[in-house]
């Protein structure tokens, strides 16, 4: 019989609520205990770090790649196995990996690797992510405007089957492709609806969270902006108590100052979280990729389309997170909780995901007194880091 695993010798956690001199107790997967070192049980392995921090393993909610693949390219569980691989050892211990907008047949493979995904138990793999295609022309970003449409009661009827295997399971929808029925037909069968890539109005976007819909995509970003007379979708995301919201925080996607708008501004039940938008650049040196037969070229951060347009993100929530508190000036403990608990309560998992606190799934990460990433562990296994 293995024995319990005792990571001791780093605080737990940031600032004021940092536990000092204090063990997790790790033991099949999951934070069986968080007691004071010397209370800890003899019949353990001990893992003794030397200093820093250990931190809950981050949680990202919108990734389309990483690795060198783009899930759209091959949705498959291999694909999904790469993806999950990169991101783990860059800090993130659970994903929902991310369709973008595409035709039947690759929406239907994508929703059929994800529940082999979770069947297999992936390392990493949390759910599904459908980012489109009932979205705006208007606002489609790099989303193709072939596979734009609206939405057609037997999508609905596709998509709570999905739901139905899978624990976790996202869609990104505009209103205006979708009716106020449809959603809250989508948000009763467990489906986290999120607004997004959409041109709807402050009215518009409001009825829509009133019907079921519980969150919005990248804020700021592909959606209808907050005017002094017409709100937009920005102002009803903000104002809207119990929406959780994603936020590319890379330096490219949000200014700095739109970001502490934002956080001045939600208060509430919802809260603002971090996620990657990562493409298949993310954990790999690939200079270029494809996305609907059109090139995606890496140069300076940023991801772009030959026209200039902003097609997803280069960085992972590790870097998210140093920039949350390095450039924005986010509290650290409150940064923490941007890409761990945030979205877990945002997908409803924070019975088991996004703290370290016993029951909780032994997801860490341990920081040196540099704020390097040293080592991350995913229900209790050590990863690779680079």
């Amino acid at each position: 019989m293995n024995k319990p695993l005792a990571i001791s010798g780093a605080s737990i956690g940031f600032d004021e609520s940092a536990l000092e001199d204090h063990t997790v107790l790790v033991d099949n997967g999951n934070i069986i205990d968080v007691l004071p070192t010397n209370r800890v049980p003899q019949n353990t392995h001990q893992l003794v770090l030397n200093g820093g921090t250990l931190l809950p393993g981050f949680i990202d909610l919108q990734v389309n790649g990483g690795g060198g693949v783009l899930f759209n390219h091959n949705p498959c569980i291999e694909t999904i196995e790469t993806i999950c691989s990169a991101h783990t050892k860059l800090g993130t211990c659970r994903l929902l990996v991310t369709l973008i907008s595409s035709d039947d047949a690759t929406t239907n493979a994508a929703i059929s690797a994800a529940i082999e995904a979770e069947e297999k138990g992936i390392p990493g793999f949390l759910g599904l992510h459908l980012e489109g295609p009932h979205l705006s022309v208007a606002r489609r970003g790099a989303h193709s405007e072939h596979h734009i449409r609206a939405m057609s009661q037997a999508d609905v009827d596709t998509l709570c089957r999905a739901k139905a295997r899978l624990s976790y399971f996202m869609i990104t929808v505009a209103p205006e492709s979708v009716s106020p029925e449809q959603i809250e037909q989508l948000s009763s069968a467990g489906i986290v609806v999120s607004l997004g890539h959409s041109n709807a109005s402050f009215e518009q976007a409001k009825k829509a969270f009133a019907r079921g819909a519980r969150c919005a995509t990248h804020l700021y970003n592909a959606m209808s902006p907050l005017g002094h007379r017409e709100p937009g979708m920005v102002g009803a995301v903000l104002t809207q108590h119990d929406a959780y919201a994603g936020l590319i925080a890379d330096g490219v996607h949000v200014h700095k100052a739109a970001i502490k708008t934002a956080l001045a501004m939600k208060s509430g039940p919802g809260k603002l979280f971090a996620v990657s938008d990562a493409m298949a650049t993310t954990g790999s040196d690939i200079k270029e990729f494809e996305l609907d037969g059109r090139t995606i070229s890496r140069k300076n951060a940023r991801l772009e389309l030959s026209d200039g347009t902003l097609a997803g993100a280069d960085t992972d929530l590790y870097s998210s997170f140093n920039y949350l508190v390095e450039k924005v000036g986010v509290d650290r403990s409150e940064a923490i909780r941007m890409v761990s608990s945030y979205p877990s309560a945002c997908v409803g998992a924070m019975d088991y995901l996004g703290s370290l606190i016993p029951g909780h799934a032994a997801n860490l990460i341990y920081i040196d007194q540099e704020a390097r990433l040293m080592q991350v562990w995913v229900d209790g296994q050590a990863q690779l880091t680079e």
